[in-house]
């Protein structure tokens, strides 16, 4: 493989060329109308606020669903109208707006956010206790369609939503802009950006077009917006310009470990909070929760490990007592590992429930959906899916899948993360640090650049961290320079090589400490 040198002015030029439009602005955000029923389910909905009738939002348990539930929920309070809102529990109900969630709603109609497009059973019991159904989704529906008064997702074939990769408090989102409109209502629709960005972020939608957009002017916000919750994540972050990273890496686990471990209520609950005392409890719960998540993850993981066959396309694992809230991350970890889609699966009485994650260009929702004879229910995407099943199944599906995987082209297993070049030692400084800085927000489809150091003589290695379980690592580039750099490695314990040489990829981030700026590079993978 060919890796050219890199200048700062080549490296601006090769990122110039992702974006193949002008940036959009806000206007420039599709009308939400030319969402597939959209207007319908608006009028519906005004209708029945109207009417004084009864509402009941079904929700979902991770960042995507609590954000779209949160948007809706202040919507509602700022009316003002009684809304009731429930995410359903994970252990208890299940996902989505299950038949478990529907025996203790009482209503005239349920409003699903960020779930839905595979309620086919929930949609008939609507039917028969004369409960109107709107669904707002942006999952791929199947074969079947609900029986719903409207369903609004993206991936509709009949919709025409000149952008469809948008997550669900997008569509949510969308759907309450023309609510407004209907009722005449002042409610000002950019105060939801901050939560917004979160949810765009967290569900890990491609950073381009509206979504970039969205993303840019939510970050601002965060740092602007007197929304307690928001007010908590810039005070936690202490950082003058808060990156989607950020949000990434340090946000989303915490809320996603709510609906993981316990309930995302908690979660909900900061997010709608009026007051930064309540904003703050609730964060400081969900911090412990995610440490609980992380210990569990590293358990699981390890045992996961373990059992993969090397040999297969396609990783299909799973165990028994394994925490069904964390195999989501687990097959995330073992992607990274093994450079292959994984499937984790958590077995309880007979039954085994579990999540996708993919690889490249591999569709793991088409690779599944191919082999859903084995399968009690199934849902997602191209890149993460959920599914379940009776252990007894297991194995065969496990043969099935791999079957099937052997037609994929092998260069759709490639990772997409790819190394841009090398950087000279002497260009990685602050004026770099401002050249990427105006390419974010990185993420899905605009990947932050990643570099390539070669053959580096190692000088020293620090381990760091309560556990001492990360590196520190000083290397010189090029024998003749004076100047070093130092690598950060999480989770990685290095020890020194035979040869005190080291080639890895890395990431250039910005390091914000005591009010001093520096670069900080971080290892992506040793080679």
């Amino acid at each position: 493989m060919n890796i050219p040198n890199l200048t700062k002015s080549e490296l601006h030029t090769l990122l110039s060329q992702r974006f193949s439009t002008e940036e959009k602005r806000l206007s420039d955000i599709p009308n939400p109308a030319l969402l597939h029923n959209a207007s319908d389910a608006a009028k519906k909905i005004a209708d029945a606020i109207r009417a004084n009738k009864r509402i009941t939002l079904v929700g979902d348990y991770d960042v995507d669903g609590v954000s779209s539930t949160a948007i809706m929920v202040d919507f509602f309070r700022q009316i003002p109208y009684p809304l009731e809102a429930i995410i359903p529990n994970r252990f208890r109900d299940g996902y989505g707006v299950s038949p478990t969630v529907l025996e203790r709603v009482d209503t005239d109609l349920v409003i699903t956010v960020d779930n839905g497009i595979s309620a086919v059973v929930a949609a008939d019991i609507c039917k028969q206790r004369g409960i109107e159904l709107i669904i707002t989704d942006h999952h791929t529906p199947g074969d079947i369609l609900p029986d719903a008064t409207f369903i609004v997702d993206p991936k509709l074939k009949e919709c025409s939503y000149p952008f469809s990769e948008i997550c669900g408090a997008q569509v949510a989102w969308l759907l309450l802009g023309l609510v407004k409109k209907e009722l005449g209502l002042s409610i000002d629709m950019r105060q939801f950006l901050d939560i917004l960005a979160i949810a765009i972020i967290a569900d890990i939608m491609p950073l381009i077009d509206i979504n970039r957009t969205l993303v840019k002017e939510g970050l601002k916000l965060i740092s602007t917006t007197d929304r307690p919750s928001s007010v908590i994540i810039r005070d936690r972050l202490d950082k003058s310009v808060i990156t989607s990273e950020d949000i990434a890496f340090q946000i989303a686990p915490r809320l996603n470990s709510a609906g993981r471990l316990e309930d995302a209520s908690i979660a909900l609950e900061f997010f709608t909070a009026q007051d930064n005392y309540t904003a703050n409890k609730q964060y400081e719960l969900l911090t412990q929760l995610n440490d609980l998540r992380k210990e569990t993850e590293a358990e699981t993981t390890k045992s996961a490990m373990n059992s993969v066959n090397e040999d297969d396309l396609i990783t299909v694992v799973s165990g028994e007592g394994w925490h069904e809230g964390v195999v989501g991350i687990v097959a995330a970890r073992l992607v990274d590992k093994f450079g292959k889609p994984a499937i984790v699966l958590s077995e309880e009485n007979g039954l085994a429930k579990g999540s996708a994650r993919s690889i490249g260009d591999v569709s793991i929702y088409e690779l599944i959906k191919a082999n859903e004879f084995y399968l009690s229910k199934f849902g997602g995407h191209k890149m993460a899916a959920g599914l379940g099943l009776e252990v007894e199944n297991i194995v065969a599906f496990r043969e099935a899948i791999n079957e099937t995987a052997k037609s994929i082209d092998p260069k759709d297993f490639i990772p997409k993360e790819s190394v841009s070049g090398i950087l000279d030692a002497d260009d990685i400084d602050l004026e770099l640090l401002t050249l990427l800085e105006g390419f974010e927000p990185y993420g899905e489809a605009n990947a932050r650049p990643s570099f390539l150091l070669k053959d580096a003589e190692v000088v020293g290695i620090k381990l760091m961290g309560a556990d001492k379980s990360h590196s520190r690592i000083e290397v010189r580039q090029y024998p003749h320079q004076k100047k070093t750099l130092e690598i950060i490695a999480f989770r990685t314990v290095f020890e020194m090589p035979e040869d005190k040489k080291i080639s890895c990829s890395y990431t250039v981030a910005k390091n914000e400490f005591n009010g001093k700026i520096s670069v900080q590079l971080l290892c992506n993978k040793i080679y």
